[in-house]
């Protein structure tokens, strides 16, 4: 496997301290990378893109099979319980149990 050469000037990197302040220019970009307020102002209204796509952040992406619908539904504890206690899916199991039940009785 063939090497490229670094062109890092770690004699900087090294030399650079944590709390040293970022070089800003105004004319460098949208915000001072110094002020961490108006960076993380910044980067919160930003968009994420994904393999090209951009994902908006808090929105679930297109499914790709049907949506499932919302619905209120009231369980016995003795349920919950049981299918809590097999870990994180525990909806999508009760979700399985009943459309094995719907397959039996058809």
């Amino acid at each position: 496997m063939k090497k490229t050469k670094s062109e890092t000037n770690w004699k900087r990197v090294l030399a650079t301290k944590e709390t040293d302040a970022i070089p800003y220019e105004p004319e460098d970009g949208p915000y001072d990378p110094n002020d961490a307020v108006a960076a993380r102002a910044w980067l919160n209204q930003a968009d994420v893109t994904h393999h090209g796509k951009i994902i908006r952040k808090g929105k679930r992406g297109p499914q790709k099979s049907p949506t499932k619908k919302l619905v209120s539904l009231r369980l016995s504890s003795e349920v919950i319980d049981h299918f809590k206690s097999t870990g994180p899916g525990w909806q999508t199991r009760i979700d399985a149990t009943l459309q094995k039940s719907i397959r039996r009785s058809a």
